[in-house]
Order: C-alpha cells, then structure tokens, then sequence
C-alpha cells in the first residue's frame, strides 16, 4: 500500500472504516515494519483493526489471546515432552542413548502463536494480534522485548529464529494497567476514539444492513449521549451493533416502540449501568429529540 489513502480503501472494502489517524498509523506500521500498539475504550475496534488489516492484506491472521498467568510455553514456544519421553523409551529398547541436542531438536518443537508468526512461509507476512496485553504480567511483557525489537526469538537448545520478512504485529490494550516502557519504545502507538456520529453511523449501517435509516440514525445518537453519563462501561460500536441487530431483528423501528426497554440488555452489562441507560431511554421516550 503506497500511501494512508490506500490503507484505508483497501479496508473500507473489509468493511472496516477508518480515520485520517488510524490509516496513518497502520501505514507507517506497514511500511517500518514496526509493531503497533491500539488502545482505547472496549468495543472501539481494536481488535476488530487487526483482523480487517489481514483480510485486506489477503493474509493469515494469529491470534495471541493475552490474560493473567500466561507463559512462554502458551505465547512462544514449547517442547513436546510426551514425544520425548516416547523417543527416550524406544531408544531404551534398541538399548541406544539419545543426547540432548538429539531430544532438543526442531523435530520435538511445537509452536505457539509468535514462533508461529517469525517461522511463517508464506508470500505474505502475517498479521500477529497480542490482544488485550494489558490483562498480562509484567514478567510477559519482558517475554516480548526480543520479538518486538528484533522480529526474533531466542531458543537456548536451538538458537534465534529471526522471521524473513517482519510480520504485521498488532498489540490492543485497554489500559486496564499500565505498560512497561520498554514495550511501548518498540512499537508505534494510536489511540482509538470513538467514532464521531457520520462514521458510526456508517459501521453500524454496514453492520446491520436489515436495520432502517431511522433507526441506525436515533440509536448511534442515543448511544452518544449514553456515554456521557456515570457508567461503569461505556457502550462501544460492538455493544450500538448488538442492540441496533436486535432491534432490527425485532421489528423496531422507532426508540419510542414499546418493548425497547428490554433490549438494553445489548449495551448495558451490569445492573447500575443497566438502570442508568434505562433512565436515560425513558427520558428519551417522554421528550424525543
């Protein structure tokens, strides 16, 4: 892709619509090769940018899912202890010794999704997603420096793996902690907002295609004035989506139909929040705009 204008062509054919910051961003990660780090609000699209940006680059998407407690053996790599326990037990039989460098051999390795993404063979890097990196230790964090720095990874028994060509590398995080610097010196960064009303309104078009105008219209501006309010979780383009489908799904055409109340389910996930956004439908039932 020659320029950010084509980044966001080429992803507005996947469906996934962009602004001037994100298409930059992605560009420049493409053409440094550098990974880039999205955060934002959950639901603003961020791990749904990395799997536009594979469709759009007609390549495999591998996907890291991050959270408390994950090893390098789960992200990395991990030897095939049960094989090599077999092979240990046959060579026994054929009363034959195997060494270490035999059992600890790119025969016995098994893949996890980085290594996967630095051996990958294909014409086309891939594009790795480390989702929500911010739900991970510390001590994984430093995991990565290697990889994200030099698109390698370091085997003690084998030695460095360094990938032919880079692959795409997207990291989300919704800040749920703060991130080491040295993660962030490795990578590009963009912050994803919300989208402003004419975008929105045009994902949640494309999204629904059974849903009226009205409709897709009043609830992407109700949901804009939801946000303001004291909520525990801002409903996101994920959560306006859901309940704009089910709406549709139902025959609703108008905020103002009876019944609506018991959709919020949809963009309300807990009970405060859940009370909160019912206020707010009635008030907006009583004095529509």
């Amino acid at each position: 892709m020659k320029d950010a204008e084509a980044v966001r062509h080429r992803l507005d054919a996947v469906d996934y619509l962009v602004d001037d910051g994100m298409a930059m961003a992605l560009f420049l990660a493409l053409r440094l090769g550098r990974p880039l780090l999205l955060e934002g609000e959950p639901g603003v699209g961020k791990t749904a940018a990395a799997k536009a940006l594979a469709r759009a680059l007609e390549t495999p998407l591998i996907r890291l899912q991050c959270y408390e407690g994950l090893t390098a053996g789960e992200a990395l790599y991990e030897w095939n202890y049960q094989r090599q326990l077999l092979a240990i037990r046959l060579a026994e039989a054929h009363h034959t010794r195997l060494t270490d460098a035999d059992l600890f051999s790119a025969e016995y390795l098994q893949e996890r999704p980085i290594l996967r993404a630095v051996r990958h063979s294909g014409p086309v890097p891939p594009v790795l997603l480390i989702d929500e990196i911010d739900r991970a230790d510390d001590e994984f964090e430093a995991l990565l420096f290697e990889f994200l720095g030099e698109a390698g990874i370091t085997i003690p028994e084998l030695g460095t793996f360094t990938a032919r060509t880079p692959p795409v590398v997207v990291l989300t995080s919704n800040r749920s902690r703060e991130l080491h610097d040295a993660l962030r010196r490795r990578c590009l960064y963009h912050w994803i907002d919300f989208p402003e009303p004419a975008r929105a309104v045009e994902i949640v078009r494309r999204a629904v295609p059974g849903a009226t105008e009205p409709l897709i219209q009043t609830a992407v501006q109700f949901i804009g004035g939801v946000r303001h309010r004291e909520l525990e979780k801002a409903p996101g383009m994920a959560e306006t989506i859901d309940w704009v489908g089910a709406l549709s799904v139902l025959g609703v055409t108008d905020l103002a139909a009876d019944g609506v109340v018991q959709t919020i389910g949809t963009i309300a996930k807990t009970p405060d929040d859940r009370a909160v956004v019912a206020a707010a439908l009635g008030a907006y039932q009583e004095s529509p705009p």
